[in-house]
């Protein structure tokens, strides 16, 4: 994405004020004049080093444990859980070397349940899945693990 250092500034000051991925997506189109997809907004949050605020329904703030509820073992020295390493939800996901034709970027991803399907990203953000197995649906933790893990590749924590 092409921000001049100004604009990528406000977008800084944007998220140094709480301002969630969503919110800058449109402040983006409305302030600066600048249309992106929401898969783009994340894309340059990571290029630019930032992390935005997500909004969190009381529903996950209560159903979270406390600190004291998790085994020491998986608390850092914050006392915060760590995040789960990668693959340790049993989904992995593969970048293609070479982008398929179309695509941003392209990939494979293995289930937890050991379904395979290939991944791409168009060009206007859309995220794309065609498994191997016609009609079949992952499990919504495997769509989530799925996100975290094409993340974390697209960020190069893999390759």
């Amino acid at each position: 994405m092409n921000l001049t250092e100004d604009q990528k500034s406000i977008v800084s000051k944007w998220i140094a004020d709480g301002v969630s991925l969503s919110d800058v997506q449109s402040r983006l189109r409305s302030e600066l004049g600048v249309i992106v997809t929401y898969m783009e907004a994340r894309i340059l949050m990571t290029e630019l080093n930032l992390t935005p605020v997500e909004k969190v329904s009381n529903a996950a703030v209560v159903a979270a444990p406390a600190a004291d509820e998790i085994p020491l073992d998986a608390q850092d020295a914050s006392g915060l859980p760590e995040p789960l390493p990668s693959g340790a939800s049993g989904v992995k996901v593969t970048l293609d070397q070479i982008a398929k034709l179309d695509a941003l970027i392209s990939g494979k991803v293995t289930f937890s349940d050991g379904e395979n399907a290939e991944w791409l990203l168009d060009s206007k953000g859309r995220l794309s899945l065609n498994p191997s197995t016609p009609g079949y649906r992952p499990a919504q933790p495997d769509v989530i693990a799925f996100q975290a893990e094409l993340e974390r590749a697209v960020s190069g924590g893999q390759a």
